[in-house]
């Protein structure tokens, strides 16, 4: 088991980094505020499956966990905050970059004074969480997950742009990739999760604008919006 999850989850690691590194690349060009937090959250889940790997090698202790367990939130999160910005509603934006801090504020928190346990087995995060970590978890990552399909069929009303059904179906993906611990192909988790991500990237950016002059962010806002 934990040959499969430390060579599956090295693959993911490789074509999340390259992404976020093109992202990052794309950001440093055109200066767009939703690329700037893709690309961030992009680098949170690259992070958190890096983690994924050490924790294969039977390497884990409270601090790696609690750190892996706050990156798998707030990834989220900054998808969710870089999506918001493509509607250009200040009012709207403040709102939501105010309740992130203080939730994020609150589970970092509770993460710090809980004690996790050992909930590493076979190579793989499994396990019951404090429930101060999961009601703290839970509202950074169900908002989140929300406001992105609100923003996703919202533009595809208006718009009936085909890459918005990607960004529903990776949010779809992501939400349910835990169900596949239930049936105990854990390795495949990082999978679903990393298509799920994928598939977001593959509607919220426009990749044959890639290195364009254009601020990608930009044009997905007057396409989409």
């Amino acid at each position: 088991m934990y040959i499969e999850v430390a060579v599956s989850t090295s693959i993911i690691m490789i074509l999340s980094a390259i992404l976020a590194m093109l992202l990052t690349i794309d950001y440093a060009r055109k200066r767009a505020k939703s690329l700037a937090l893709w690309s961030s959250g992009m680098w949170a889940f690259t992070a958190s499956v890096a983690l994924e790997i050490v924790f294969s090698a039977g390497i884990y202790g409270p601090l790696l966990i609690k750190s892996y367990m706050f990156l798998v939130a707030f990834l989220v999160e900054l998808l969710a905050m870089g999506s918001m910005f493509l509607l250009k509603n200040r009012k709207a934006e403040m709102a939501y970059i105010l309740y992130s801090v203080i939730v994020t504020v609150f589970l970092a928190v509770e993460l710090a004074v809980s004690n996790l346990g050992n909930i590493v087995v076979n190579g793989v995060v499994y396990g019951v969480l404090p429930m101060g970590a999961i009601i703290g978890s839970s509202l950074l990552t169900f908002p989140a997950a929300v406001l992105l399909v609100v923003i996703s069929i919202v533009s595809y009303m208006k718009t009936r742009g085909p890459k918005l059904l990607s960004i529903i179906a990776g949010v779809i993906v992501v939400s349910v990739a835990g169900t596949l611990y239930i049936a105990a192909f854990p390795a495949f988790l990082y999978f679903a999760e990393f298509i799920g991500i994928l598939l977001l990237w593959l509607g919220f950016v426009d990749f044959s604008a890639l290195f364009s002059r254009k601020p990608m962010g930009e044009g997905a806002a007057n396409r989409n919006l």
